[in-house]
């Protein structure tokens, strides 16, 4: 679906930005747009990939006028740019607002005013039960992208994509960890009993692609994923690079959750089973809410969320299995220092 198109990356000097690239820079696509505001950044990646294909425009989502210039004859957009740490996010929630969700609707109108054949939206676990300015202001991106996906239609397909942690992504915890290790420092842990849904940054890539080839308007697509203790994160660290740091409980930080939750138990009553994805319909569609009634009340009521303390939860074996897929983990393994 993507030969001889076009495709924007919004935020797309990040982790997420990147990984699309060595995803598809090889393909038959036509053009990648990166739209983001530093120019640092995007200059790192022109001579990293040194590519064609690659094409790099500077603004912000804040600006509207500066992301329908780079809107302009795009066939696909993830749109990426977002405030994601949740610490600056409680400290500044204006900031979040305006990112996250302003600059979100600014994308969406430019985007159908470009007509866009689809758009996903790329949304987190902190979305769900928001007790955070993160995590309310990427709710309410949720909500306007579903609003707009009402008056988009078929002519620009708008959908989201909702994940958890990924896995070494920029400012996570795994880096932190990898270089308190090679530094000789405790590791520092807020709540060994915390969890968190582990995803590599290739699942949250192939969840994006699923819902570009899958979704209808206002769809909502999550994967299944395993979630561990930060207490087994930090051992099974340990054990791969054959450490005996120390570890430090330093406390909660401002706006954390003991555990995440991807999907609300009202969504999951309604959610399909996709095999390895949930797709929840947006409240426009026509939902069988007979289920009520075919599957008896009891039984619906009885419904759960999906969350990091109920799904499959990682041994330090079992993480240390999928630590091993990360770049990062394999150069600390190998003696080379990681940048967080």
């Amino acid at each position: 679906m993507f030969k001889n198109k076009t495709l924007l990356i919004t935020g797309g000097t990040g982790t997420f930005g990147n990984a699309v690239l060595r995803r598809f820079l090889d393909t038959d696509i036509s053009e990648i747009r990166v739209f983001s505001r530093d120019e640092k950044k995007q200059d790192d990646m022109r001579k990293a990939y040194a590519n064609p294909k690659l094409k790099f425009y500077i603004g912000d989502v804040r600006n509207e006028g500066s992301i329908q210039d780079a809107m302009n004859g795009v066939d696909f957009v993830f749109h990426a740019a977002a405030l994601k740490q949740v610490p600056s996010c409680e400290f500044f929630p204006y900031e979040a607002l305006r990112t996250n969700a302003m600059g979100t609707e600014n994308v969406l109108n430019a985007a159908m005013r470009s007509e866009v054949k689809r758009l996903i939206v790329l949304s987190t676990d902190k979305a769900v039960y928001p007790i955070n300015a993160m995590g309310i202001s990427k709710a309410m991106m949720e909500k306007l992208a579903v609003a707009k996906s009402r008056v988009a239609g078929q002519k620009t397909i708008i959908s989201i994509t909702r994940y958890g942690n990924v896995m070494a992504s920029r400012g996570s915890v795994i880096p932190l960890f990898l270089k308190q290790i090679q530094e000789g420092k405790p590791l520092t842990v807020t709540d060994p009993a915390m969890t968190r849904f582990m995803m590599t940054i290739e699942d949250a890539v192939d969840l994006v692609i699923y819902a570009f080839q899958h979704g209808s308007p206002g769809d909502t697509f999550v994967q299944k994923a395993p979630s561990c203790t930060l207490e087994t994160l930090a051992q099974a660290l340990k054990r791969l690079l054959k450490a005996e740091n120390p570890v430090e409980v330093i406390g909660t930080r401002h706006g954390e959750k003991l555990y995440e939750t991807l999907l609300t138990r009202e969504e999951m009553v309604v959610a399909e089973d996709m095999g390895n994805y949930y797709r929840v319909p947006a409240d426009n569609r026509d939902l069988n809410y007979s289920i009520y009634f075919s599957e008896g009340r009891q039984e619906v009521a009885a419904r759960k969320d999906y969350n990091s303390h109920n799904t499959e939860l990682q041994d330090v074996d079992g993480m240390a299995r999928l630590l091993l897929k990360l770049d990062c983990v394999q150069q600390a393994m190998r003696g080379i220092k990681v940048e967080v």
